[in-house]
């Protein structure tokens, strides 16, 4: 719980310190620009409230590990959902208005996690995790974004050591095995998700390990 709401509030201080030509920049996700990346965290903080506004009696069918799917190809931007994204981000005309946006709903989604029972369970995607695992899954989510958000802008500050070392157990255990200890963390999520190809070196330690990559989740 923790940890999501100190990841969460990092991630939305990154955003508020932007200046209006940042959110212009490209950003670590293909086809969005920082402020379309920025609107996909408006809807990011939507679908966390809508989840913890959803209790489920059923029992869990997924874990923090097993909330992600994995798809077969990374992300063009092309996706009708992507598109509409860059849609909804351009039609906020004034820059403070979409990070006012932010703001408003990302602080209520941290209340709403605060507030929320770790052991009760809830359901998205037709799926019902714990509230723990549910917030530990978003951890992921937040730091690879905050990742993608300071791509191109090495200003602004990243995420925390804490938020990277989680999200690297996490993807170790979604890989079925610990990550090369070589690499950085933040160099070893940008890695195995795709976000950036791998050197000669570091390919030969993921062939060593027999990972394959790039976990693309979904």
């Amino acid at each position: 719980m923790k940890l999501f709401a100190s990841s969460w509030a990092s991630l939305r201080s990154a955003v508020a310190g932007l200046a209006d030509y940042d959110l212009l920049q490209p950003s670590g996700c293909r086809g969005w620009l920082v402020r379309d990346l920025v609107c996909h965290l408006v809807i990011d903080a939507q679908d966390v409230l809508i989840t913890l506004a959803t209790p489920s009696e059923a029992a869990p069918t997924r874990n923090a590990t097993t909330y992600w799917d994995l798809a077969d190809s990374l992300p063009s931007g092309g996706d009708p959902l992507d598109a509409l994204t860059v849609r909804l981000a351009a039609a906020y005309q004034e820059p403070w208005l979409l990070k006012f946006h932010l703001d408003d709903l990302g602080s209520a989604a941290e209340r709403a996690a605060r507030l929320a029972d770790p052991r009760a369970r809830v359901q998205t995607k037709d799926e019902v995790l714990s509230v723990a695992d549910y917030l530990t899954a978003y951890v992921v989510e937040w730091t690879l974004h905050h990742l993608d958000l300071v791509a191109h802008l090495p200003h602004v500050p990243g995420p925390a050591d804490e938020a990277l070392a989680a999200t690297r157990e996490v993807l170790g255990e979604i890989a079925g095995a610990p990550l090369p200890e070589s690499f950085s963390d933040v160099d070893v999520l940008r890695v195995v998700t795709g976000r950036r190809a791998p050197t000669g070196a570091e390919q030969a330690a993921l062939d060593r390990l027999h990972l394959a990559v790039p976990l693309v989740l979904a």
